[in-house]
């Protein structure tokens, strides 16, 4: 569990010094997290301390994972059908492109390794990360899998 941590500490820094939040509304977001469990950057939104687009830009910056805002972009239908919509609701992501044997997925969670695994079993494909927020990725599910 220490790199739980370490991940956790370096989004807070990020974070703080981008000041979106305060050190002491961290400090309040990790125990709530130490108590209740979660991710750090959920926790930060549902206390109203940031908003789902800092959390995902502050991933963009910790982990080099390209931020794609899904509300503006097209999903062609047949990437959509590579993945199963309860696939998508259970790991809260989105597929947006496949170019040959690999695919590009929106998460809100670049580094849930289970979900890149199944997906890639899945698909038979390479799955590229993109950070996406939850919200836009929930949008998405909503828009592409029940027209």
């Amino acid at each position: 569990m220490p790199l739980r941590k370490i991940v956790n500490k370096l989004l807070g820094e990020i974070l703080i010094e981008r000041r979106i939040i305060t050190p002491e509304q961290f400090q309040k977001a990790l125990s709530i997290k130490e108590e209740q469990g979660g991710l750090i950057g959920e926790i930060l939104v549902e206390m109203g301390f940031a908003k789902e687009e800092d959390i995902a830009q502050a991933l963009t910056a910790q982990y080099g994972f390209p931020y794609l805002p899904l509300d503006s972009y097209e999903i062609d239908s047949e990437v959509v059908e590579m993945v199963p919509c309860e696939i998508a609701k259970q790991y809260l992501c989105m597929p947006v492109d496949r170019l040959s044997k690999s695919l590009s997925v929106a998460m809100s969670n670049p580094l849930d390794n289970e979900a890149i695994e199944k997906l890639e079993k899945l698909t038979g494909c390479k799955v590229q990360i993109f950070v996406s927020t939850s919200g836009d990725i929930r949008r998405a599910i909503e828009k592409y899998y029940h027209k």
